[in-house]
């Protein structure tokens, strides 16, 4: 229903993560009877967890942790570790940016440009490892470098921008033909972001096994200050899962969602799933991991844009390894730690056995659900406060 917002506009009510409940349901289940496992072409991973193409998230050594867990490392292959041969140094110096200079110095670093030798070193140091190799290229670059990743071994692509569409169109330069383009590759493709109902449908269209949707929830992005674009996670999930049936109509196809950002805690990924995702690519919680490459700090792809920065260096703290962030066993009670833990016991809770089950899941509009009775943990600043 479309509220008005003016005698001139109409639009629809949106909701967030916070906005929405999931509802418990007549059955309950074991937590050990819940099935995790998606794939992505002919890969198979145990848990739904991409983590983002972000410098201060993802190297070769988090990658390779990460797909050891059973998740999947999405490589930044335009960021730090491609333009530098010692990218820790790097690292080092955004890190040891005071606030007010940190945009601008993330904008000299990264005006060294990628180096496709390096691409393909960091491929094949992922490769092996014995994981699967998974890297990001922006559509205007992704023609630009695409062959020397695959002949270096790239298991999946991730096309990534702050928004990506079926139908760009350009006076500049020739646009990426993202259907003829993915159809030519031997290897399966995800796009995004996107955060509405007709972009990923097109986007589906398109070819792509999965569609990242998220425009501007990420704890380091400012899109939707910059720019003022942007649709709260639980909405544009939904909307993006309806496409998906609908594309499935069409084409008997399956395309999967994947939430993209604003999640940060257990309860984030279950509602996630529950409006639709197939898997979360998440972000500051990983870089709050001890073997998170940026040092305490996370920045995002459109950080250090040379004229329009649209993201912002945050520092972050350092709450647990890897494997305690994702499986556990957390020593926390916010759902910051056993991420994981979190989105199978809500499914367990529920009665479901399987995320595409989970989907199905009743949720409702609460946007009391995060205050309602807590007023002690929000004096005490504990818990959920």
């Amino acid at each position: 229903m479309e509220i008005e917002i003016g005698r001139g506009k109409k639009g629809r009510r949106a909701y967030g993560f916070d906005d929405i409940a999931i509802v418990p349901s007549r059955r309950t289940r074991d937590p050990e009877d819940v099935d995790l496992t998606w794939t992505i072409g002919e890969h198979e991973f145990s848990i739904p967890i991409l983590a983002s193409a972000m410098d201060g998230v993802v190297d070769v050594t988090t990658a390779v942790a990460l797909g050891k867990l059973g998740g999947l490392g999405v490589l930044n292959l335009e960021g730090i570790q491609v333009r530098y041969d010692d990218p820790a140094a790097e690292l080092e110096r955004i890190a040891g940016y005071d606030k007010a200079a940190a945009t601008q110095g993330l904008q000299e670093i990264y005006q060294t440009p990628p180096r496709q030798d390096l691409i393909a070193r960091r491929i094949r140091e992922i490769k092996d490892a014995g994981v699967v190799a998974c890297g990001s290229f922006t559509p205007q670059k992704v023609r630009e470098h695409i062959d020397v990743a695959l002949e270096a071994g790239l298991d999946i692509l991730v096309i990534q921008g702050t928004v990506v569409s079926a139908e760009h169109v350009s006076t500049v330069a020739e646009p990426l033909n993202l259907k003829k383009f993915i159809a030519e590759l031997p290897i399966p493709v995800i796009v995004g972001g996107c955060a509405s109902y007709q972009t990923a449908l097109h986007l589906m269209r398109t070819g792509a096994v999965g569609v990242l949707v998220g425009v501007g929830p990420g704890a380091a992005c400012t899109t939707r200050q910059v720019i003022g674009v942007g649709v709260p996670q639980a909405t544009a999930i939904a909307d993006a899962a309806g496409a998906r049936m609908q594309h499935l109509l069409e084409t008997g196809k399956y395309c999967h969602v994947i939430a993209d950002g604003g999640m940060a805690y257990g309860g984030d990924l279950a509602k996630a799933v529950a409006c639709g995702a197939d898997a979360c690519m998440i972000g500051s919680p990983l870089a709050k991991a001890s073997e998170a490459p940026g040092h305490g700090y996370h920045w995002g792809m459109a950080t250090f844009h040379p004229t329009l920065p649209r993201g912002t260096r945050v520092k972050t703290t350092t709450i647990g390894t890897l494997e305690e962030i994702l499986v556990g066993p957390a020593h926390e009670n916010d759902g910051s730690l056993n991420l994981v833990g979190g989105l199978r016991t809500a499914m367990a809770t529920c009665g479901y056995d399987s995320i595409q089950s989970f989907q199905k899941c009743e949720v409702m509009v609460a946007p009391a659900l995060k205050s309602e009775g807590k007023r002690l943990q929000q004096s005490q600043s504990v818990g959920m406060g």
